[in-house]
């Protein structure tokens, strides 16, 4: 299924592992039966696009590809769909909680890992998918480990022909590669390697005294320094800037404060309560230099064109249990 078109990749280290990771997963040249694998490439090696694509070509029925986050299910199919010279919907769709986009033609469907749990709970024999991918399988969290649960008991009990592959960036290889694989028998690990380029960090520090965040409040006066800082690196760089803020209110109120960039540059916002339209704005190159104000969710799942300087606040959300009261919540966290 990979297209002429797709020679545009012909450059990214995962291309050159294709065989490889075929051949682990069809139990080429091994003496086990093969089936899984682990695939360890870092961000922008083309994994998540290349690799579907590919063992479309090797597999009979439609390729599965789990992806943490919605805004990056709508991503990885719309790059899918035109490396193929096609529409979303058509060779390659998507599926997430109230949208899918599947025709009877499709091969490659990208879906969250929360419609892949609720799949195998309603028929875990899976008809008509020949592979299953957990990408970015270091995002543990419940829905993944799940998903990964159930495909292990599928593979054991009903469909011992079905292929299942874990690709991450930074994933613990040797745990995973044995719960995936038979006991005292991993199952295969390939590895792509990116090139590395060398990275200038610059140390800028609050001018003064910041409260420290507390549940989801955080010190106006860190915003202030986080939009003074963009302003720093918009006049002594090249190229978009990438932000890293802990949430929607973050990004909201710091947008606010560079509305007097907005003559020369172009103010973007990327998170996960927005409108597919406006995240999909943020992934694609635009005309003027941009600033893209993101949580999270850029940091592995996704990339970002154009970006040449990242200024990180150094704060995330992350979810906890507060005990007490028996509910989960957000917090702040540095």
């Amino acid at each position: 299924m990979l297209p002429d078109r797709a020679v545009i990749g012909a450059d990214l280290p995962v291309r050159h592992v294709l065989p490889a990771l075929t051949a682990a997963l069809t139990g080429a040249g091994r003496s086990d039966p093969g089936g899984v694998a682990v695939l360890v490439a870092p961000p922008g090696t083309g994994k998540t696009t290349l690799v579907p694509l590919a063992l479309a070509d090797e597999v009979t029925g439609r390729v599965v590809v789990a992806q943490p986050r919605r805004i990056a299910v709508r991503a990885a199919a719309r790059r899918m769909a035109w490396l193929v010279g096609g529409e979303v919907g058509d060779a390659v769709g998507y599926t997430i909680r109230g949208e899918r986009r599947v025709g009877p033609s499709t091969r490659v469907e990208v879906v969250t890992t929360g419609v892949l749990v609720r799949r195998l709970q309603r028929d875990p024999e899976l008809p008509g998918t020949g592979a299953v991918i957990l990408d970015e399988c270091h995002e543990r969290h419940l829905d993944a480990d799940l998903a990964l649960a159930f495909l292990l008991d599928v593979r054991a009990a009903l469909r011992p022909d079905l292929l299942l592959l874990a690709t991450s960036a930074t994933a613990d290889t040797p745990r995973l590669a044995g719960v995936l694989g038979a006991p005292g028998l991993p199952a295969p690990v390939v590895g792509a390697d990116a090139a590395l380029f060398d990275v200038e960090v610059v140390w800028a520090p609050p001018p003064g005294p910041i409260t420290p965040a507390h549940g989801l409040r955080v010190d106006p006066r860190l915003l202030d320094h986080v939009a003074a800082t963009v302003g720093r690196a918009l006049r002594e760089t090249s190229g978009d800037v990438l932000v890293f803020l802990p949430g929607a209110g973050e990004i909201a109120a710091v947008a606010g404060r560079l509305a007097g960039h907005r003559d020369t540059v172009d103010v973007l916002t990327l998170h996960g309560r927005q409108s597919g339209g406006t995240q999909d704005a943020a992934l694609r190159p635009g005309p003027r230099r941009r600033v893209v104000l993101a949580t999270a969710v850029a940091e592995s799942s996704l990339t970002v064109p154009g970006v040449r300087v990242v200024v990180d606040a150094g704060l995330a959300r992350s979810p906890r249990m507060d005990h007490a009261r028996g509910l989960g919540s957000l917090a702040t966290v540095r």
